[in-house]
């Protein structure tokens, strides 16, 4: 069997279609490797969203091309964002990457692995990829690349939304949900397998079911997969703040499994920045909606992200995003700076900021939100919570780690286990009790209760 190495960058829509392209390989008879050094092919699933991002993947390739000129490596397959973005760019100074393959050409993976195959003969996609239909559904074989008790489900592809700084409806195509049944489906699969957290994911979830037809889609399917039996937690990602529905908070408030927790990103509070945008709102619409949240739904954890020096973004637009912050004290909070690109209506915008004012507004933010997240987990010390074992800490081997329903797999903190039990040893994606002993800026302390 040849051994394929996957590289996948980016966000969890993005490890989802990795893993679906793993399971189509090994559907196909090829082995997976986690070691890059043993791979006879070498898959590289990039991310094009911004320049950091862009410039992660470019490196992750020349990487994977150094590897296919000096080691086991004998064919380069380039997957992703980034290959819809720059597809002709990347062929042109790329030849010893042997095959480009866009989001909507994932079910062709095998197909281009496959050395007999000429893969610069296949046909090329052209960019602003509204034509795509490609979704995965409940018979689409994957290999999960993520914990065995914690699963991501991709509920819908693509995004309508015109919001200026953003090429992703170009790269994804329109907005598209998978059938109610599929991702049910699918669900119970997983939770056959021993998966205990189902992680909903979509470039927007919120608007789930709105192309089938369906009224409140996300709400419905929430408390559906928050009912199976042996599922523990059901987590929301990537909801838009105008499509905060009434059933949805319901559904959190009510369902024991559909953790409290509202991902849902603002990306700025000044009116004039958000029009700008092209997302609308002011500060104090957007102030109701946490309100109306937090009273709905009792301990509900809110996470959100914001773009500081966007153009024409003033001093006076920062300050209040900065006020906006210290007033509605969120639970979690990631900041970006602008990044200007070329394709998006924000690129033609006049009154660019400066790079290092971006920089400054960022530290500032984030600087307020590491105070305001040291004063909530503090108000922790001395409570009991319930916490999903996910065995040593990644910062040290005398350390466990697990993490609260209030805590997304790797981008919220974690619950840093240090006092345990003598022959303390539960298995990976079991539940624990802790009592909080102590409080970091977004990590908290806890022993074995």
């Amino acid at each position: 069997m040849k051994k394929i190495g996957f590289i996948s960058l980016g966000c969890p829509k993005n490890l989802v279609d990795s893993e679906v392209m793993m399971g189509r390989l090994k559907e196909a008879g090829y082995e997976i490797t986690s070691d890059e050094a043993e791979a006879e092919t070498l898959v590289v699933n990039t991310c094009g969203f911004i320049d950091a991002a862009k410039q992660e993947s470019i490196n992750a390739i020349l990487e994977a091309a150094r590897l296919k000129a000096e080691g086991k490596c004998q064919r380069l397959v380039v997957a992703g964002c980034l290959v819809e973005r720059y597809r002709d760019e990347l062929r042109a100074e790329m030849p010893e990457v042997d095959a480009f393959i866009g989001t909507n050409q994932i079910n062709d993976i095998a197909q281009v692995c496959d050395e007999k195959v000429n893969t610069r003969s296949l046909p090329v996609i052209p960019l602003g990829n509204q034509s795509a239909t490609y979704l995965y559904d409940e018979s689409t074989p994957r290999v999960l690349a993520t914990p065995g008790y914690s699963a991501y489900i991709k509920i819908a592809e693509g995004c309508d939304r015109p919001c200026a700084f953003c090429f992703i409806p170009q790269m994804r195509g329109h907005f598209r949900s998978r059938r109610f049944g599929s991702v049910v489906a699918e669900a119970q699969a997983l939770v056959a397998r021993g998966v205990k957290e189902l992680i909903l994911v979509a470039q927007d979830s919120s608007r789930y079911g709105e192309d089938l037809g369906q009224q409140d889609g996300l709400a419905h399917l929430l408390r559906e997969l928050a009912r199976l039996d042996g599922v523990e937690w059901v987590r929301v990602m990537y909801t838009y703040p105008t499509h905060i529905s009434e059933l949805f908070l319901d559904v959190l408030a009510s369902e024991p499994k559909a953790v409290k927790y509202l991902d849902m990103p603002l990306q700025h509070a000044s009116q004039n920045v958000l029009k700008l945008m092209k997302r609308g709102g002011n500060r104090a619409s957007l102030e109701r909606l946490i309100e109306r949240v937090r009273a709905r739904v009792p301990g509900i954890a809110v996470r959100t992200t914001f773009i500081t020096g966007f153009p024409g973004e003033t001093e006076e637009d920062f300050n209040e995003l900065l006020a906006f912050v210290r007033n509605v004290k969120f639970d979690r909070v990631g900041v970006f700076t602008y990044s200007d690109e070329e394709g998006t209506p924000a690129y033609e915008l006049p009154d660019k900021v400066e790079p290092r004012i971006a920089k400054r507004r960022r530290a500032a933010l984030m600087k307020e939100q590491a105070r305001i997240s040291r004063r909530r987990n503090r108000a922790r010390i001395g409570s009991t919570v319930r916490v999903l074992f996910e065995g040593p800490a990644k910062e040290s081997d005398l350390l466990w780690q697990g993490r609260l329903e209030t805590q997304a797999p790797d981008i919220d903190g974690c619950v840093l286990i240090n006092d345990a039990p003598e022959g303390f040893s539960p298995e990976l994606g079991d539940f624990v009790n802790l009592q909080i002993t102590d409080a970091h800026e977004y990590d908290l302390i806890g022993q074995i209760v």
